[in-house]
């Protein structure tokens, strides 16, 4: 590893926090590129639980340095909440650097978010209603207000001003809502500035120096290729680019500085909100995956929509970021199903496509074709190597390799850092 690139293959929730905290044991450095604290990484170390949102899951080794890089947006009231967790749990965060052009998501983006979703009815995309699309919506009319501009309070004040009195246009004449108070908003985002301006640097020129030096860096994302707003199931994805291309807008290097990238797949399909799934399951199948597997949203709650591994996704993933290799992650959720299906293409007005159409008409229309395998009842959380697991899951690896065209690099038989099968060091 010099430069490693980790991306979620699916709809997000394939577990990348947990091989984010795997790979950088060997990482000097691990930096956030894009989202906000709409997305989680649960990690699991020495049976505690931590729930990361906008933290890189890097933070939980205290030498590591880790950034939350320019393209991400940053919810000061959250991360401040999530950095008190932490050093309630013994973490310490004094590695943590913030991007000063990373954005700022504010109360108003947090409040619009819930009346644009109410008022959409069932034609709703299902977000988190944490603001983090209309932070981005400022970003894009280029009024947003970023981390460097909270941290001068003049600036602040005049930018959040403006805003206020046009969100609060919005608010009243569009929703007939009350307005916002100028003054709460302010004086709380002053304290915030106070607490965060530690933390904040340019991070674009710190990873300059720090790849040119040769440190070993690890980009995390949060959700997956599916939820990409310009390559996923538009527009029932988020605001920002999970993908690998994403890393070098949102953490400010240059497309040469990657050097391998490495899909997260779940061995088996899952997505939160709306839109078309082509592998759903409605059965008893789905129960026992959403179950054993603990499919609810790290930061929701929600339960997760379950169904079988989907490969027509996964070639999508690959092409698209560049993948060199792959993670499979909850292998042992299948543990104790007597049949496992992937499905290897979809069959679309009479003919079978291996493509992933654009359109959610079409992907709606899909039906999956499907190849069924045989299922293992032994158990594999304590397997620590690749001849240890049954000969029905080896076969699954195997197959998934074949049909997407790369290899995986490691296996994840549990929540636990211990719980990993290594086939390819990093």
């Amino acid at each position: 590893m010099s430069t490693l690139v980790i991306v979620g293959s699916q709809w997000g929730d394939e577990g990348k926090g947990k091989v984010t905290d795997y790979l950088a044991e060997k990482a000097e450095v691990v930096v956030r590129y894009q989202g906000g604290n709409n997305a989680g990484h649960t990690v699991k170390q020495g049976g505690i639980q931590y729930k990361l949102h906008l933290v890189p899951s890097g933070i939980l080794y205290p030498e590591k340095i880790c950034i939350i890089g320019n393209g991400v947006v940053v919810d000061p009231a959250s991360l401040i909440e999530e950095l008190n967790t932490l050093k309630l749990q013994g973490i310490c965060t004094d590695n943590l650097k913030i991007s000063d052009r990373a954005h700022v998501v504010f109360p108003y983006h947090i409040r619009l978010d819930e009346l644009e979703e109410t008022a959409k009815g069932k034609n709703d995309i299902g977000t988190t209603k944490r603001g983090i699309g209309p932070c981005y919506m400022d970003k894009s009319e280029r009024i947003g207000i970023r981390i460097c501009d909270l941290l001068k309070k003049d600036v602040l004040k005049e930018k959040l001003k403006l805003n206020i009195e046009k969100k609060n246009k919005i608010f009243k004449e569009v929703y007939g809502t009350d307005a916002m108070d100028f003054n709460e908003i302010y004086e709380s985002y002053r304290r915030y500035a106070d607490i965060l301006r530690p933390y904040v640097t340019d991070t674009t020129l710190l990873l300059y120096n720090l790849i040119k030096s040769g440190r070993k860096i690890l980009f995390e994302g949060a959700q997956g290729t599916l939820l990409d707003i310009d390559l996923g199931t538009y527009p029932f994805v988020t605001a920002s680019h999970p993908i690998a291309g994403g890393v070098t807008v949102g953490a400010g290097i240059g497309p040469t500085m990657i050097n391998d990238v490495i899909g997260v797949i779940k061995a088996y399909t899952t997505r939160v909100g709306k839109g078309p799934f082509p592998t759903e399951l409605h059965d008893e199948n789905g129960d026992f995956l959403r179950e054993r597997g603990n499919e609810y949203g790290t930061t929701t709650g929600r339960p997760r929509r379950c169904g079988w591994l989907d490969t027509v996704i996964l070639n999508f993933s690959v092409r698209v970021s560049g993948m060199k290799g792959f993670v499979l992650t909850k292998l042992d959720t299948l543990t104790g199903l007597e049949k496992i299906k992937i499905c290897k293409g979809y069959k679309y007005e009479g003919k079978v496509i291996e493509n992933f159409p654009a359109s959610l008409e079409d992907l709606a229309l899909c039906e999956p074709v499907y190849e069924e395998m045989d299922g293992w009842d032994e158990e594999i959380s304590t397997a620590r190597s690749f001849d240890e697991l049954p000969n029905n899951a080896k076969k699954y690896i195997k197959r998934i390799e074949e049909l997407i065209g790369i290899n995986a690099s490691i296996i994840s038989v549990g929540p636990d850092r211990e719980q990993t099968i290594v086939l390819k060091e990093y």
